[in-house]
């Protein structure tokens, strides 16, 4: 690696430490350079790598953290939080799942997102009922255990509240937090002694 490289990454890992909590700056190294494989080195030196489209992040998403769910790695492409997915406190989720599952951004999750989401994340099974109909009432159930102000949809405080009183409801809607084996095999991958390059 060049020395106008290495600059460029100390001077972004200053940044970054200084806006992310839950990272050192040994693993805000790491992360850096891991971006920068997955997005490939620039061709412009001194130059940063331009990013990672969304169907590449996509990817990243299903192969590394086994999601699969198109619309909820549509809410973790709106999200940022790689600190979040990987070592977020309670709350940070809480706030990070809320905002995913709110599909249209209203500070609400209403009954048609919940619909569409629990529709998208559940395995059909063949049988002679229609699939649609048990979901709606699969949404109605939600509804009654988690909208504690009775409006017919969730804010951010009866989503919190549910999740604080049951913690298996953070994800009620759909996997958009990786799991403890893809956080671990993700970190050793990436936090593993760096060559001097």
């Amino acid at each position: 690696m060049s020395a106008m490289n290495r600059k460029l990454i100390q001077t972004l890992v200053e940044t970054i430490s200084k806006q992310v909590e839950h990272f050192n700056k040994t693993e805000i190294e790491c992360l850096i350079r891991e971006f920068n494989v997955l997005v490939g080195e620039s061709s412009i030196p001194g130059r940063a790598a331009h990013g990672l489209d969304r169907g590449r992040f996509r990817s990243i998403l299903h192969n590394i953290f086994g999601m699969t769910d198109d619309m909820i790695m549509d809410g973790v492409c709106r999200m940022d939080g790689m600190s979040v997915l990987l070592r977020g406190t309670l709350d940070e989720k809480i706030k990070y799942c809320f905002h995913v599952f709110d599909l249209n951004g209203d500070n609400y999750i209403s009954r048609e997102e919940m619909f569409h989401l629990l529709k998208n994340s559940l395995i059909r099974q063949p049988t002679d009922e229609d699939p649609d109909e048990g979901i709606k009432d699969l949404v109605e159930i939600t509804l009654k255990k988690m909208d504690h102000d009775h409006d017919g949809r969730l804010s951010f405080a009866d989503f919190e509240r549910a999740v604080k009183e049951e913690n298996l409801l953070l994800e009620a809607f759909g996997n958009c937090l990786p799991d403890t084996t893809s956080i671990e095999r993700f970190e050793q991958h990436v936090f593993r002694e760096q060559p001097d390059q």
